[in-house]
């Protein structure tokens, strides 16, 4: 990534360690992608009185939640002001890897990043509808929002991925804005999870190689991110155009 198309976010909720700003890459036609439109984040069940605060301040209009049913009973995330859409998403590599474990095999940790590019074709292929709705959004509400899962890197994560790849941000670019999650992400004391420690090293991280398994199923099923999202993602011309009018800077 190039000096001049993104500069690393700054925390500005420290106690929403993966919370940050998607805008500043350079999009379509040259064009940056606005500031203070889109943020993606972790759970923002933990936020301090300072941080909730700052949060509202914002401007947001909604909270786009990934997480599933039982994720969000455990941290509810209800915040005055800001409107709150489901689209759920739930979680199963951990449960993948237990289930493992129960029957006396414990993954290796190459057997644990497969496990995680098969969760990303997951997002591709099963997830597909969940965001198309994700995109529904943007066209439909040309208002700041934030969307978040748990730790704001594999659901979000992807989804930050396809929306800067609509907005015409380079690959190289998008895999860079991803990978900052292993720069500001720390485990939250809120979210139980066990298994193997190394194991857990590989799930609580991102690799290039998930976010490529996603891009090589798009590829592979529908021959280019173009037509995946004008496709499952029901981003047409039209759609597009009111995406990026509304995404990047004049």
């Amino acid at each position: 990534m190039t000096p001049a198309s993104h500069s690393a976010p700054h925390r500005l909720l420290p106690s929403a360690s993966n919370f940050r700003d998607l805008g500043g890459h350079v999009g379509a036609d040259g064009r940056r992608v606005r500031r203070g439109r889109v943020y993606r984040s972790d759970h923002l069940a933990g936020l301090t009185a300072t941080d909730l605060q700052t949060l509202q301040g914002l401007g947001l209009t909604h909270r786009i939640d990934f997480r599933g049913t039982a994720e969000c009973a455990a941290l509810p995330c209800e915040i005055a002001g800001i409107v709150s859409l489901p689209l759920s998403i739930e979680p199963t590599v951990v449960q993948r890897v237990l289930a493992l474990v129960d029957e006396g095999t414990v993954p290796t940790e190459a057997q644990a990043v497969a496990l995680m590019c098969d969760t990303y074709r997951g997002f591709v292929r099963e997830g597909a509808p969940v965001y198309a709705r994700f995109f529904r959004h943007f066209v439909e509400h040309p208002t700041p929002v934030v969307f978040h899962c748990t730790a704001g890197k594999d659901r979000t994560g992807f989804g930050a991925a396809l929306l800067l790849g609509a907005l015409g941000v380079a690959r190289e670019d998008i895999v860079q804005d991803y990978l900052l999650t292993n720069q500001f992400y720390q485990r939250s004391p809120l979210v139980q999870a066990r298994g193997p420690a190394h194991v857990m090293d590989v799930l609580w991280s991102v690799r290039p190689a998930f976010l490529e398994a996603a891009f090589d199923a798009i590829e592979q099923d529908f021959g280019s991110l173009e037509r995946y999202l004008q496709g499952p993602m029901g981003l047409g011309p039209r759609e597009q155009a009111q995406l990026r009018a509304s995404l990047l800077e004049s």
